[in-house]
């Protein structure tokens, strides 16, 4: 398979000046950069749970907010008039 990477133009001159003190192509010594970088990354994905780890629990609020909601709702409407009156 072939395909095009872009590299900045000092990247590109410091590869171009190894392989020619190298003797070896510029796309080989990609090539075993590449190999090199896939070796020492885990290969597979992490998990969602692992993901929001640092999240889980960050936002906390009444527990019980869903089992009360229509006495929340409630109580929110009858400060709001008794505001008014």
């Amino acid at each position: 398979m072939t395909m095009t990477v872009k590299l900045d133009p000092t990247l590109e001159q410091q590869l171009r000046l190894r392989s020619a003190a190298l003797g070896r192509p510029a796309g080989e010594i990609i090539r075993e950069a590449l190999v090199a970088w896939l070796e020492q990354t885990p290969g597979v994905a992490p998990s969602a749970h692992s993901l929001g780890l640092g999240l889980f629990g960050r936002h906390r609020g009444a527990p019980d907010l869903a089992s009360k909601r229509k006495q929340s709702v409630a109580d929110l409407w009858a400060d709001k008039h008794t505001q008014r009156g």
